[in-house]
């Protein structure tokens, strides 16, 4: 990402106890809840994009689609364990579907760029969906398919679809940074290009599915 400190650790504990305990009367039981994984770029932005969207209970920052066990951040950006970036998605199946995500995550990224995401490069920062099952696999590859023959863009869609392994939770001071640290999380993402060449690509930013 830009060269932009991200500390301010200690603060986080603490809100992720009162967000946790605050949405705990709310939240469905386990066997009722789906999971999704998607990798779009910086992970506080991706996790912001999917806690907009009725359904969700919570979307955790983290690793996926690496080698090493339990990578660090900074074993992660030295670029050498191969994960990304990601967002794990805990939802109600019964409020938002699985298609209705990968929609979403669509118009979250920058589908076409085969080197990452908006100013952040590197294999952390590309674009995946992995897949938990076989019918995760068939939402995502037809919705690839469609918006490649869709006409919108000239290139490829550079966004892999790929099995998913084990998923890293980031450390703590990364789960809601957008809450935690909102003046330096939207310096960084305005800093970044990212809303710019969202709404360039897919037009003015529209409502999350179902809001």
């Amino acid at each position: 990402m830009l060269k932009l400190t991200r500390f301010a650790g200690w603060l986080v504990p603490l809100a992720l106890v009162a967000a946790i305990t605050g949405a705990s009367a709310q939240t469905p039981p386990p066997e009722k809840l789906a999971f999704a994984i998607f990798a779009g770029g910086c992970f506080w932005c991706v996790e912001e994009a999917f806690e907009k969207v009725p359904g969700v209970v919570r979307a955790v920052s983290g690793y996926s689609g690496g080698t090493k066990a339990s990578p660090t951040y900074e074993e992660v950006m030295s670029k050498t364990t191969g994960h990304a970036e990601s967002v794990q998605v805990s939802y109600d199946p019964s409020k938002v579907t699985y298609a209705q995500l990968v929609d979403w995550f669509w118009r979250n990224i920058d589908p076409v760029d085969a080197k990452g995401q908006f100013c952040d490069k590197g294999n952390p920062y590309r674009s995946a969906i992995f897949y938990l099952n076989d019918e995760q696999k068939k939402v995502a590859e037809e919705s690839k398919q469609a918006l490649q023959t869709s006409g919108r863009f000239k290139q490829p869609i550079a966004t892999e679809i790929t099995a998913a392994g084990p998923f890293y939770p980031a450390e703590g001071y990364h789960q809601d940074y957008y809450k935690t640290n909102s003046f330096k999380y939207q310096y960084y993402k305005n800093g970044c290009g990212r809303p710019q060449r969202l709404e360039q690509i897919w037009g003015p930013p529209t409502k999350a599915p179902g809001s």
